[in-house]
Formats: structure tokens, sequence, C-alpha cells
């Protein structure tokens, strides 16, 4: 159980998602698995355009379709190989010694299951090829899959930068507490420099379990508390501070939270422009 998983789905975060995965793996020491999946009819022209003819000509435009489907398979495959050969290229010249490229058919959510129980932890962009024209909303399936899986997701950003300043934004929720838990005993958190701050108030008093732990793990930890709303507050901050990577709980204390993902999450994911590590 030493893999990360990248979902690939060529959407101009794919390069991203490659360079994410490549800092994970390198930290953890991780060989990497690099999946993109084809729906079960892609590449399949779905219209029925014999409907109305009859006879010779009828059969003839059937076999005609049948030809063109064939042929828009094989193009759909064949993107779907050159996205992987091109994952594999930038992984390796990331310092990624051992990828595996896997083209799957189906359902994405069928496909993680199938590999899952072998990950360390699942890296994909936080929208698919439609991201140019869907800034507002997450991408379906990255939300399918934080509801699903057991394993962390890291959100990439658009566009990667090294990672050195971590925020953590702790509510002492149980996935929270979780994500501590797993930072603890990671040795992808190791040197760098970690601020736990709670949101909604002015004490820090309820990061001090969380600060203890992750101290005693080695790690250099600060915590701060600050009044607001989460996701202004959490958004302002990484922005205005620079944060590199923001890591939280994908439920929080949320009456919503066994609706979808938390809703501070969620509106996280939407706004922050820095990559998201979530802990279930």
């Amino acid at each position: 159980m030493n893999k990360i998983l990248a979902l690939l789905d060529g959407s101009i975060y794919s390069e991203s998602v490659c360079h994410h995965t490549a800092w994970v793996a390198a930290r953890l020491a991780a060989s990497v698995e690099a999946m993109h999946v084809l729906g079960r009819r892609e590449g399949v022209d779905k219209q029925d355009l014999s409907g109305t003819l009859r006879l010779g000509a009828r059969s003839r435009l059937l076999a005609e379709l049948a030809a063109l489907d064939e042929q828009r398979a094989k193009l759909t495959a064949q993107q779907g190989h050159a996205i992987l050969e091109d994952a594999v290229a930038i992984l390796q010249a990331d310092g990624v010694a051992q990828v595996t490229p896997r083209l799957r058919r189906g359902d994405l959510l069928d496909a993680v299951r199938e590999v899952e129980g072998d990950m360390r932890a699942i890296v994909l962009g936080k929208r698919g090829e439609g991201a140019d024209f869907a800034t507002g909303h997450l991408g379906s399936n990255l939300e399918r899959i934080v509801r699903s899986t057991r394993a962390p997701v890291m959100v990439a950003s658009r566009a990667f930068k090294p990672i050195a300043r971590v925020l953590l934004a702790y509510d002492d929720s149980p996935s929270a507490q979780r994500a501590v838990d797993r930072m603890a005993a990671s040795p992808v958190f190791a040197g760098l420099e970690v601020t736990v701050v709670h949101v909604g108030g002015t004490d820090t008093a309820p990061t001090d379990p969380a600060v203890s732990r992750l101290r005693a793990a080695g790690l250099d930890v600060s915590a701060r508390a600050l009044p607001g709303e989460p996701d202004e507050v959490l958004g302002r901050l990484v922005a205005d501070e620079g944060f590199d990577l923001l890591i939280m709980g994908a439920y929080g204390h949320s009456r919503i939270r066994s609706l979808i993902i938390g809703s501070t999450t969620t509106a996280m994911i939407q706004t922050v422009r820095a990559p998201v590590l979530l802990y279930r």
C-alpha cells in the first residue's frame, strides 16, 4: 500500500495533477498509478439517424454509422493512451521512478474502487474537461470520489508550486482529528511549516490537542484563532499569506455533511487558489 493514484482526464488540470502527484510520491517514496477512464459509451454517437429510412438505404446508413462509431471509439482510446503517455513523461521527469499507466472503460467511481485498497492517496483536478466553462462549480466526479473514498484526496490547483507552508483548518470534528493523526504519522509533512487555524473565535484552545499531537511528531507547528466565517477567512488567509497547501477534514460540524461534503469544504475547494488535501 505505497501507491499514489493520479486521475487524469486531459483537462487543463492534468499537468498540475501530475506535478502534485510527483511531489507526494517523492515524500512517501511511493510509486504512481496514472489512470484515465473512458465512459462506457464515450466516442459513440447516440443519435439514431436511421428511423425514417427504409430498405437498402437504411441498411447502408446503419453500416456506415456502425463504422463511424467504431472509428470514434478507436480515436477516443488513442486519445486516452496519449493522455497517459504525457502523464508518464511528466511524472518521470519529476523523478517518479515507477509509474503504471491504466486505461479503463466504465464508471470512474467503479474504477477507483477497484484499486483504492492499494492507494495511500488520490490526486485529481478541481474540475474536469469543462473547467473553463464551469469556474463556479466543482467537477461532479470530484464530489463523487470525496463522498465515497476512504483515502486522502488531494485536489490539485491549476498550477503547481513547491509546497513549504501548510495551513490546517481545524474544527475538532472527527475528520479534522483524523487529518491530524494522518499528518502526525506521515513523512509528507516533515520539514514543512504547519499553521493550525481555528476559525470562529479568538481563542486557540480548540487547536491545543492538534498542535500537541503534531509537535510530538516533530513537526514545526504554530496556532492561530480568527473570527468570522470559515470559507471567507480561510480563502483570504491562503491568498494574503501565501500558504501552499490547505488541509481540511472533508466533513466539518455541518448539518448537511451527510448529504454531500461539508459546506465549508465545498466552498474552499471552489475558491481557494491552492491545492486542498481532504481527509475523511
